[in-house]
């Protein structure tokens, strides 16, 4: 019989906030974490707006000579990791470290060190690669920081399913500790790629809002007047734990993972599939996985990227799935205030989840002003509500076709 999984610590470094709490008080609040580009000038992009993680210093969550060795990716994902180690309660020596391990999403990895290092080749030569440039930029050494820092020496890696790396990475550290072959993992999801390269890249595709006039009304999933995501940084992380360990050492729960889906599009490159077929694929595999019916979901924090052709395909998707239930659900987009957090999409929108299902609280989609008219579900506008709800799904869709999605539940004994 599988092991119930349920999740004891979070920790958030956003565009929003240092700290869970400062993230979801923003959140809760509608606050946009959207502004001009600081990390470099850019007066030559098309695009000129992100959601940075304002005034981080890594030598505030870590010995500076450890932060000196890591890309900024790495530095959010143990700052993130140390938040919710200590939430969950979980300290050095209180645990069998072969019993523990760490699974994050890392949708593209360290983009800042390539810049950097493919500069300096470019303008001094070759001799002038700093030593660590391997080192800090590979996608697996996220979790490799942060299972040496905490000497976790079960499973370590990087899932990477473009912006569903996050839920990807949580759907798969719950299979370990539902064999029993783990107590609890680290898991959630990472990136840091605001970065001219990137930004530039992204632009040359026209995926990118350019409301740069408007910055905190960039993100406006599902509103008519939407014109491409919002590039955000930082990382969401869940302490994943089977229940029975977590009862042994008297751990808070914040709520219980009840099922997971993945599912491939086969369509196209970049775009979903016009019917949303992939990612409705995803949710009845989640839904099966966790033995529930539609009408069990009260919740849903969509993809809700603020592109022209996701929203309305999402929508599409979510109706093929739930039918008449679609139109009783509460769907809401935190991209709207944290902007499109990449590979760390699904890791943090997991966190939200939690955090719903524990406060009886569902957050809003924030600019969402004049719905499209190919959006007509309940998205909360403008204001969260409280609302006591018994189980949350976690939708993530990524290019390559990816398709994951989560199911939480309200834990009880």
């Amino acid at each position: 019989m599988k092991k119930r999984v349920v999740i004891t610590g979070l920790g958030a470094i956003t565009p929003l906030g240092h700290s869970v709490r400062e993230t979801w008080l923003a959140v809760k609040e509608g606050k946009s974490g959207v502004g001009r580009i600081t990390l470099f000038d850019p007066t030559d992009f098309t695009t000129k707006i992100a959601g940075e993680v304002k005034d981080f210093d890594a030598k505030n969550f870590m010995d500076g000579k450890e932060a000196r060795k890591m890309d900024r990716f790495s530095q959010f994902a143990l700052a993130a990791a140390t938040e919710a180690m200590a939430d969950a309660g979980i300290g050095s020596g209180s645990f069998d470290p072969d019993r523990g391990g760490c699974a994050l999403g890392v949708g593209i990895g360290g983009f800042r060190t390539i810049e950097d290092s493919l500069r300096l080749l470019v303008e001094k030569g070759p001799q002038r690669i700093p030593p660590m440039t391997i080192p800090k930029l590979i996608a697996n050494i996220g979790p490799g920081n942060v299972s040496i820092h905490f000497d976790l020496r079960g499973p370590c890696y990087t899932m990477t399913t473009a912006c569903s790396s996050g839920t990807d990475a949580i759907g798969s550290a719950v299979r370990w500790i539902e064999n029993g072959a783990m107590d609890f993992m680290i898991s959630g999801g990472v990136e840091a790629t605001i970065t001219p390269f990137c930004i530039a890249s992204f632009n040359v595709i026209q995926a990118l809002s350019t409301r740069n006039d408007e910055p905190e009304k960039a993100s406006r999933p599902f509103d008519k007047a939407r014109d491409g995501f919002v590039m955000g940084e930082g990382s969401g992380i869940v302490i994943l734990e089977s229940l029975e360990h977590a009862l042994a050492r008297g751990a808070k729960i914040y709520a219980e993972y009840a099922g997971y889906g993945m599912s491939c599009d086969a369509n196209h490159l970049t775009a979903p599939h016009p019917e949303g077929r992939g990612a409705a694929s995803a949710m009845k595999m989640a839904l099966t996985d966790a033995g529930m019916k539609p009408e069990d979901i009260d919740y849903i924090n969509a993809h809700g990227t603020s592109t022209p052709i996701n929203d309305p395909t999402e929508t599409k998707a979510i109706k093929e799935v739930f039918g008449a239930h679609a139109y009783k659900l509460k769907v809401s987009s935190t991209k709207s205030m944290t902007g499109h957090m990449l590979g760390a999409a699904g890791g943090i929108e997991a966190l939200f989840c939690t955090l719903a299902l524990h406060e009886g609280f569902l957050p809003p989609t924030a600019n969402l002003e004049e719905p499209d008219p190919l959006c007509d579900l309940n998205y909360l506008p403008h204001k969260g509500i409280a609302g006591n709800i018994r189980a949350a799904m976690s939708n993530t869709f990524g290019f390559g076709g990816q398709n994951g999605i989560l199911i939480f539940k309200k834990y009880t004994a």
